[in-house]
């Protein structure tokens, strides 16, 4: 037995190991070589130009959410804004913020933004909205249990309502939104929508993004960074055939078209992305019924159910069918100074995470892909039912938006959110 052994050791295995060894040698090489070159657009390249050759400058309506921001806004923000004004010109921006129950100073660090903005002659709106305690104070008051209140929830283990996390935060960014509705009825308008998250970029990095695909797009966004190498809003990103992504490694996705697109770094054709920023074209935003966020019904979240409305924003937009939207792998952000370091490179991701994160996604695929089918089952039965559940003399229930719903219910508790 023990020469059988050494004879199928010697014979078969070292050899079998040996060839696998050189397969994935040749693999690994094979990815670290063709690793994306990062494609990004100076600045000095972006002014569209008219057909006598002159400058031709981009308006854009600039909106941002914020809630415990302070850090990011003196660290990094802050500066990177007031560059990108100076870039597009203070009379080609306007500047739009919401801020609503912070813990820290960010009340006082976007107030200082503000007096910069003014200083450089760039219209803008900047609404302190609740207190930590104000906004307590809205989530703790709850209607009469025997009372149905848009945006509110019934919660079954606390006998209570409680109010929906996703269209309290449709409301916030609609509330940002307002002045372009505004300026409109005064003449003016804007050819772009951007919205900044609470992230590291500069104006290299919006240049970029404005210029996907020579700016036909319905929406394009970038891609964001908490802990590199590992993207962070998996909540919002869909591949173009509307499922999740594989693993939060690059390359990513499910879909061989989006994964392709990625291992390329060319424009990735997407249902949804939002990823720290995200540009659109304004033209929805006017129209008659404007684009809004929304989150889904009160009755289809009934079912636990629910959807980013960064996600349905998407699916709502008339431009979508026709533009398109795309992730530009080539515009990478990060939540801190350190995070952006680490993705600000020509080639991301590194040679190790390169392989490794190739091995990753092979690996997971064949169970995520049952797991995505077993989660779309699940949402498409519940999908069903509420649309058969359509009252007597209603029109027939529809959600355009059935690539975003997850198997999720997700309320405003104390100073965040919960999962029910």
């Amino acid at each position: 037995m023990l020469i059988s052994y050494r004879r199928f050791r010697r014979n078969y295995l070292r050899p079998t190991l040996l060839f696998l060894f050189f397969v994935f040698l040749i693999d690994a090489i094979r990815l670290v070589r063709y690793r994306p070159d990062t494609y990004r657009t100076r600045p000095s390249e972006a002014h569209r130009r008219s057909d006598d050759g002159t400058l031709v400058n981009t308006t854009v309506f600039i909106a941002s959410v914020h809630r415990n921001t302070e850090e990011i806004l003196r660290t990094a923000w802050t500066g990177a804004v007031l560059e990108l004004v100076d870039y597009f010109g203070p009379e080609n921006v306007y500047f739009s913020a919401i801020e609503s129950g912070s813990q820290d100073e960010s009340k006082t660090a976007l107030l200082e933004l503000q007096t910069l903005l003014d200083l450089k002659g760039v219209a803008n709106t900047i609404t302190l909205g609740q207190t930590v305690w104000e906004q307590l104070e809205e989530i703790e008051t709850r209607p009469p249990p025997e009372t149905r209140v848009p945006t509110w929830i019934w919660n079954v283990a606390e006998a209570q309502w409680e109010l929906r996390r996703i269209p309290y935060l449709a409301r916030v960014r609609n509330q940002a939104m307002e002045p372009l509705k505004e300026l409109e009825s005064n003449g003016k308008t804007f050819d772009k929508v951007l919205w900044l998250n609470d992230v590291v970029f500069d104006t290299e990095d919006v240049v970029t993004l404005f210029n996907t695909r020579n700016e036909r797009y319905a929406a394009a966004c970038s891609m964001d960074y908490k802990h590199a190498p590992l993207y962070y809003d998996t909540f919002a990103l869909r591949d173009d055939m509307g499922l999740k992504t594989i693993s939060q490694y690059w390359p990513w996705f499910q879909s061989p078209t989006s994964r392709a697109a990625a291992e390329r770094n060319a424009p990735i054709r997407v249902t949804s992305c939002w990823n720290g920023i995200v540009v659109f074209d304004s033209a929805p935003f006017y129209a008659n019924p404007p684009l809004k966020f929304r989150g889904i019904d009160d009755s289809l979240a009934d079912l636990h159910l629910e959807g980013s409305e960064c996600c349905l924003i998407h699916a709502d937009n008339y431009l979508t069918s026709e533009k398109g939207v795309w992730l530009n792998p080539n515009v990478r952000v990060g939540y801190s100074v350190d995070a952006y370091r680490q993705v600000r490179k020509n080639h991301f991701p590194s040679p190790f995470w390169a392989v490794l994160g190739a091995w990753i996604n092979r690996a997971k695929s064949a169970r995520i892909t049952i797991q995505t089918q077993l989660e779309a089952r699940v949402v498409s039965k519940r999908l069903e039912q509420w649309q058969a559940e359509t009252p007597d003399g209603d029109r027939p229930r529809y959600e355009p938006g059935a690539a975003c719903l997850i198997n999720e219910m997700q309320i405003m508790w104390e100073n965040g959110w919960k999962h029910l």
